[in-house]
């Protein structure tokens, strides 16, 4: 049937709106797409800009080259040598496990360098580049390089690696750099993002350590083009980073090696300090060992073998150790004495051999004793009795008040591990510490260094250096940091006698010089280098009426370990004091005989800048002398040093 026109109208009228709404929603929503895409391409351009750039650029950290280290005369000690070696980043690698295993059919990875690397994959942020395997050959990078399109997310890179020169003459000065640990996280309060990246090495110990801020320099950054499977296609911007600061050692290289060289395979250790001005020019402690080892990842029989050592190689015993200082403390008892008026210098003291307190024996080293002893002779023959006796007067509170004036029981501020305090007792020491009251045998046993009296290596030299001078010499190890001088460590007078001093020096001289003193055979013949010193021997166990009633074992009879430790302390020359030494040597029994020659031609060594003539010694002593020279194994490379200005 026909529609009417009313219904046509109609249906026309229902059909325009419907167009309307619906063409009004479609308009709507075409203005509402407009917008939106308005608001992303032009208001929200910086973001997603960004975004797109995240997606192809990556960002990555340039660790800085570490400071170099010199000695006093500007020769390297510590530098950085080129390191190849290849890095994933696990965001762009894909699967770890296949990457790796790809990886290894190119390059030699032993099961042992896969397991680290994959731990230390799991361990970081996927963004953070881990090092596989470093020190590695041209050749081995090269294929890398060549093969990059089959390898995503893993690149040959380089960088530089810490190098010690000359290897085990600074092992216990500088000590060594490895990389950071999960240890080192927890203990450092540092938030520099450089100790994120895997294997980044910082110090572990000695300077290397006690100055790596300095050292370590700030981060640079670089930032690189990718493709797709995260292959590096250009490098768009790189930002260096700040080098460390260099540090200048107030050691002596040359010095340095003969001291090590000196001491042998003894276990031992000598202290050489400037007497002007405090400046350490060796700090020798044997058997050392080789701290490139620790760089480059030291094997574990390596380390099994230096860490079950008897003689100790990875301890710095030159400031770590201390021990009793035995007869070298002599000095501080008298100087107490002399200062409290207790004694003149020409005062005598009978020695038979042994005195009693309280009901004990306490014996001279010499049986039938030394008779009638005044100062210079108690110090140039070392009679025990002469301290015995003066001790008891004088008291232990002055006597270690003494012994702290001239360095003992004083914790030296040097850029070391375990700088050790020593020990200088008194009454209110032992209250607090033992819970007990102080004996008068304590006091006899202090006044020859025996007992609880403790004193390190460096303690001794700064003790020496301090009697030779009158002043309160200082240890200084560091010259410079970054071009910046550090303060002289010449000191202030001491608040002490001068005569006093001079007679204690008068003694010495004669330690070394008169045909009595214990040290005469390791005099200098060299008018003018004349040395004064004083020898100590000190006990590592107690000797029972037994055993002395039947003779005493000599030292060269006994397990090693059961023998006296030899000492000697020193400064030369004698008219105007240059260098002061130490020098302990561990169980080696007499100081007159294992310690006094160490010392003597350390010494010599020093005055003379280089190999002294063998006219300086004794004629008995020039032939060993001249064989000795012969054989000691001293440093023969190249000098290297600071480059100058114009050479850069």
């Amino acid at each position: 049937m026909k529609a009417s026109p009313k219904d046509l109208d109609t249906s026309y009228r229902l059909i325009s709106r419907r167009g309307l709404v619906f063409g009004g929603a479609q308009l709507g929503l075409i203005g509402l797409l407009g917008w939106r895409m308005r608001y992303l391409q032009i208001e929200q351009a910086d973001e997603f800009r960004l975004l797109a750039e995240e997606n192809r650029i990556n960002v990555r950290l340039l660790p800085p080259a570490r400071g170099m280290v010199f000695d006093a005369e500007g020769r390297i000690i510590a530098d950085n040598e080129q390191n190849y070696r290849i890095v994933i980043t696990r965001e762009d690698a894909g699967d770890v496990d296949e990457a790796l295993a790809e990886l290894s059919r190119l390059v030699n990875l032993t099961p042992e360098e896969i397991e680290e690397a994959r731990a230390d994959i799991l361990a970081r942020p996927p963004f953070v580049p881990v090092t596989i395997a470093d020190r590695l050959s041209w050749e081995d990078v090269a294929k890398v390089s060549a093969n990059a399109p089959a390898l995503p997310g893993i690149h040959a890179d380089f960088g530089l690696s810490r190098r010690y020169p000359r290897g085990a003459d600074y092992a216990h000065v500088l000590g060594y750099v490895g990389p950071v640990s999960d240890y080192d996280l927890s203990r450092l309060d540092d938030q520099d993002p450089l100790l994120q990246i895997p294997r980044f090495q910082i110090g572990k110990t000695g300077v290397e350590n006690k100055l790596e801020r300095s050292l370590r320099g700030r981060a640079g950054s670089r930032k690189i083009e990718v493709n797709a499977v995260g292959r590096v296609m250009r490098e768009l911007e790189r930002q260096e980073g700040i080098p460390g600061g260099d540090i200048q050692l107030t050691i002596d290289s040359r010095l340095q090696n003969y001291v090590q060289a000196r001491l042998g395979d003894e276990s031992a250790s000598a202290v050489v300090i400037d007497c002007e001005n405090g400046d350490i020019k060796a700090l020798g402690s044997a058997p050392a060992f080789d701290p490139n080892l620790f760089v480059r990842g030291i094997s574990v029989s390596d380390y099994r073998a230096l860490n079950e050592n008897k003689y100790r190689p990875l301890r710095n015993k030159a400031v770590q150790d201390h021990y009793p200082p035995g007869s070298t403390f002599k000095m501080i008892t008298a100087l107490a004495a002399l200062e409290n008026g207790d004694i003149t210098s020409t005062e005598t003291v009978y020695c038979g051999g042994r005195t009693e307190v309280s009901g004990l024996n306490f014996h001279c080293w010499k049986r039938g004793g030394h008779g009638y002893v005044d100062l210079k002779k108690s110090l140039r023959e070392s009679c025990d009795v002469y301290y015995y006796d003066i001790s008891q007067r004088t008291g232990i509170d002055r006597i270690a008040e003494m012994a702290r004036m001239f360095g003992i029981g004083t914790r030296f501020n040097l850029p070391m591990n375990a700088v050790t305090d020593g020990l200088a007792p008194d009454k209110e020491w032992k209250t607090r510490t033992q819970n007990a009251d102080w004996r008068i045998g304590d006091t006899v046993n202090a006044s020859i260094g025996q007992g609880y009296v403790l004193a390190s290596p460096l303690q001794l030299a700064v003790m020496c250096a301090r009697i030779a001078t009158g002043r309160s010499v200082t240890p200084r190890m560091i010259s410079k940091v970054d071009g910046r001088p550090e303060p002289s460590g010449a000191g202030e007078p001491l608040n002490i006698s001068a005569n006093h001093l001079s007679r204690i020096r008068e003694a010495m001289y004669e330690v070394t010089n008169d045909r009595k003193g214990t040290a005469y055979g390791s005099r200098v013949i060299a008018d003018d280098f004349r040395i004064a010193g004083k020898t100590g021997t000190t006990q590592v166990r107690r000797i029972t009426a037994e055993e002395r009633a039947r003779g005493i074992t000599r030292n060269e009879d006994r397990k090693w370990e059961h023998r006296d430790h030899a000492l000697y302390v020193s400064f030369a020359p004698y008219d105007n004091p240059r260098y002061a030494v130490a020098v302990v040597v561990e169980h080696g029994g007499s100081g007159s005989r294992a310690a006094a020659p160490v010392a003597r031609d350390i010494l010599l060594q020093a005055l003379y800048d280089g190999t002294p003539p063998v006219a300086a010694y004794p004629a008995k002593d020039r032939q060993r002398i001249t064989t000795q020279q012969e054989e000691l194994e001293l440093w023969d490379g190249v000098e290297e040093r600071r480059p100058t200005r114009d050479q850069v």
